[in-house]
């Protein structure tokens, strides 16, 4: 891959965006390696939980590369490559909806416009604290499409999200943690260490069981709430027959740690 890079240690998946030199923003090869570098991690029943963040330490994304987006519009139209968004959306993430298992956005620096669209269907944002977040494309004559005017509504406050949204303002990432977009905000020096305390976290519990909660507590949200727990869900009915369903109680009896299958 040349624009991101993919690596897995035990049952970790770590995805890199890299791009440095344009502050990690992506262009639509990138965006085509990322969608496919999420195809690896759905499809890998050893792989957990995802670290997904920008290399550098200027930004995690500054969203879509419109210098790129720019250049190509003025190429005569018969030569302007065919760009088109993957199903999967920006990032090859966006518009997955059907990924259940936990991702953390290690925010390093900028997380703007589709950078923090990205981060948002994110289920942990843990950040650097001179990062800034924010969706400014209506100062670009632009909107954020990749579900970003959906999610911030539902993850803020609605005056707080419209009020950034309708002016295009930064939101800095103290301000951010305050209203309950960002997990945790540490110094650079201690995002690493800060991001493997969520990983281990998270490692502790069954995989089943987290892919069960995550799923039931998203889709559970498009229902009123009792007709919420009354829904089917895929991932809960693996959950219950499976054999991490008997090792938890089993090893809590016997006073151990439970060696999870994922099973």
């Amino acid at each position: 891959m040349q624009f991101c890079r993919y690596e897995k240690k035990g049952h970790v998946a770590y995805i890199t965006i890299t791009r440095p030199e344009v502050l990690n923003a992506l262009h639509a090869p990138a965006n085509e390696e990322l969608s496919k570098a999420w195809d690896v991690f759905a499809a890998d029943d050893d792989a957990w939980v995802a670290v997904f963040t920008g290399e550098g330490n200027r930004a995690f994304s500054a969203g879509n590369d419109l210098k790129f987006t720019a250049e190509m519009s003025r190429l005569p139209t018969e030569e302007q490559p065919k760009l088109a968004m993957p199903a999967t959306g920006f990032g090859g993430l966006t518009s997955r909806f059907d990924l259940f298992k936990p991702i953390i956005a290690r925010v390093n620096g900028f997380a703007l416009g589709g950078g923090l669209e990205m981060a948002l269907a994110c289920d942990i944002i843990v950040a650097a604290d001179h990062a800034e977040v924010g969706l400014p494309e209506p100062r670009r004559g632009l909107i954020a499409g990749a579900m970003g005017v959906h999610r911030l509504p539902r993850q803020l406050p609605q005056k707080a999200a419209m009020g950034y949204m309708l002016t295009g303002r930064h939101i800095p990432v103290q301000r951010a943690y305050e209203l309950g977009l960002v997990n945790e905000v540490v110094p650079l020096a201690d995002l690493d260490a800060a991001v493997e305390s969520w990983v281990e976290d998270i490692l502790r519990c069954a995989p089943l069981s987290v892919r069960a909660t995550k799923e039931a507590a998203m889709r559970g949200l498009a229902f009123p709430l009792d007709e919420a727990g009354r829904q089917r869900y895929e991932w809960e009915g693996r959950r219950r027959k499976s054999e991490d369903a008997i090792e938890g109680p089993r090893a809590f009896a016997e006073k151990r740690e439970p060696n999870w299958q994922g099973r």
